[in-house]
């Protein structure tokens, strides 16, 4: 293949790589002109509220301070588009948006304060109360604020992980069995043995063994594509995995 033809074929499939990521969500949160921007703004924020709100908390911002604050801060990114500025080839989305997050909370939120709520944009329907309830669980810990907002982030990609799985596995009638081996998904110890497992469902202790190895698998497989999702090419996906699992850690 020529030189010229070997860049094309790279180029094309970089633009394949990203039409089918997250960034492409992104993208069209940044295109205001288009009916899906708010749709994908508000996913976004659905997706990345609490590791935020964790990261606010953590800087000794109050209750309701952090919820006005991240929600506004959301409404800022919509008002002003500052998805404009985010770009897969300029690495990964996590840092953009703590980026962004902490550049709004030195320079736009004592004026964004004035507006309740992010200035009339309700972009969440929030529980306020079940936030903060889910915050106090938080590990009483030295952590910085930015560890606690990465191990939130990880804890949210793995969210994702396991509702894609449970999605697939409730499409193809195998909800029930999802949801016996859920627990072992991440390499956890059972409660249940697979024998007892494989009565309750009707299944042999060999066949659960191979919905185990399976839905494993598949659990890997997802992760990778959630966290392609919001890196910048594909070389990146391996650092960020053990990345967000030394957070975990």
């Amino acid at each position: 293949m020529a030189p010229s033809d070997e860049t094309a074929a790279q180029g094309a499939e970089k633009a394949e790589w990203f039409d089918a990521t997250h960034w492409s969500v992104v993208l069209k949160a940044a295109d205001l002109a288009s009916d899906q921007s708010h749709a994908a703004l508000s996913k976004l924020c659905q997706t990345y509220w609490y590791p935020l709100y964790v990261f606010v908390r953590r800087q000794g911002q109050g209750p309701e301070n952090a919820q006005d604050l991240v929600q506004s801060f959301f409404a800022t990114v919509l008002e002003k588009n500052y998805l404009q500025a985010a770009k897969p080839e300029r690495g990964k989305f996590r840092s953009f948006l703590l980026m962004a997050l902490k550049r709004f909370m030195a320079n736009e939120w004592d004026r964004a304060n004035r507006l309740k709520r992010g200035g009339g944009h309700q972009l969440l329907s929030l529980d306020e109360q079940n936030t903060e309830v889910r915050y106090k669980l938080e590990p009483a810990d030295e952590a910085t604020p930015e560890k606690a907002f990465e191990r939130n982030w990880a804890l949210a990609l793995l969210d994702q992980v396991l509702s894609r799985l449970e999605g697939e596995s409730s499409a193809v009638g195998k909800k029930q069995l999802f949801e016996e081996l859920k627990p072992v998904l991440s390499g956890e110890k059972s409660a249940k043995s697979y024998a007892e497992i494989g009565a309750r469902l009707g299944m042999s202790e060999g066949a659960v063994k191979v919905a185990v190895h399976r839905l494993r698998q598949r659990y890997r497989e997802i992760l990778r594509l959630e966290i392609a999702n919001t890196v910048g090419s594909p070389e990146e996906i391996d650092d960020e995995i053990r990345h967000l699992f030394a957070a975990l850690g």
